[in-house]
């Protein structure tokens, strides 16, 4: 395991900047969950690559589907393919558990699956990315949840001499200092979603770097859009900043291979349009998005993580 992987735990402070101070039970709770992640960083970094991989898949489609938000995986499945049958919905969601279960246990070894000389990384399309990778334009990279997608944030730093990833850190500051050790291991920066990603985004913008972001999940202060034909609030910051600045946005789409062995397959750019208002643009833009993430579900639900509610709260009442 890397240095900063296997570093003793941090200072009781909140990563996220400073705030009101967490109280004892708060911080004892912190500390064991952040003593378990790292034992369980250190046991499958002692497993290898392979084995670790497929432990945390076993663990995670024999365990996974018995939780309760199992029911939220279920509910996800149906409002998007309403014509399946529950014997292929449970198959989706042990599927998408395994997947979830492989990508926790191949934290201990982004160092490994990102090593040019292993192999477990294999591009297509890498050279469109040419500009950014040349340093002579800012791009845009997206992708989502799919297979093992810290693999993005990892690929666009190895590709670019400057690259700002947008991530989502873990509320356990402690946790989250133990995952940014896993995902230092190919440099680039790294920055937590919120104000600060969209003041960074402009940053990177400016630096002519490759701006790697996921744009899959739901938030609240999102757009309004559709996926799979249902209301479901949708990230706007990336494709506001590609419209703001005329950049292309090239989807990334990332395929497990095996047991920590991925494809990433960079697919033709989405250019913004011009044709109207820079608000019905970035809409515009943030619909192709969406469609493009459809597309992907649908090819491979197992890899997709069907576990967060994607929808209004409405649709899971209904």
């Amino acid at each position: 395991m890397s240095a900063n992987t296997a570093r003793s735990l941090p200072r009781t402070s909140d990563h996220r900047g400073p705030g009101k101070r967490p109280g004892a039970l708060k911080t004892l709770r912190w500390l064991t969950e952040a003593g378990a992640t790292w034992l369980w960083l250190r046991g499958m970094r002692a497993l290898g690559p392979e084995r670790a991989s497929n432990l945390g898949g076993w663990l995670g489609r024999s365990l996974g589907p018995r939780l309760a938000v199992s029911r939220t995986a279920r509910a996800n499945i149906r409002l998007a393919f309403p014509e399946i049958g529950r014997t292929r919905v449970e198959e989706i969601v042990r599927a998408c558990w395994d997947n979830l279960g492989r990508t926790a246990a191949e934290y201990a070894h982004l160092d490994r699956i990102m090593d040019p000389a292993n192999d477990r990384v294999l591009y297509a399309g890498e050279e469109q990315l040419r500009p950014a990778i040349e340093g002579r334009q800012a791009l845009i990279c997206w992708s989502g949840h799919f297979a093992n997608w810290e693999v993005l944030g990892c690929a666009a730093a190895q590709l670019a001499p400057r690259s700002v990833a947008i991530v989502r850190d873990p509320n356990n500051p402690y946790v989250a200092r133990l995952i940014e050790g896993c995902r230092a291991i190919a440099g680039g920066e790294r920055v937590n979603k919120g104000r600060e990603a969209s003041r960074r985004m402009m940053g990177a913008m400016r630096d002519k770097a490759l701006l790697a972001v996921l744009l899959d999940q739901r938030l609240s202060d999102g757009i309004d859009a559709t996926l799979f034909g249902h209301p479901a609030k949708s990230p706007s910051g990336a494709a506001l900043m590609a419209v703001r600045r005329q950049v292309p946005m090239y989807p990334v789409r990332i395929e497990r291979l095996g047991p920590a062995r991925f494809q990433v397959n960079v697919e033709s750019p989405l250019h913004p349009p011009q044709d109207s208002d820079r608000e019905t643009c970035t809409r515009h833009l943030v619909d192709a998005c969406n469609a493009r993430l459809e597309a992907w579900i649908s090819a491979r639900p197992g890899e997709w993580l069907w576990q967060h509610r994607r929808f209004e709260k409405r649709m899971y009442r209904a």
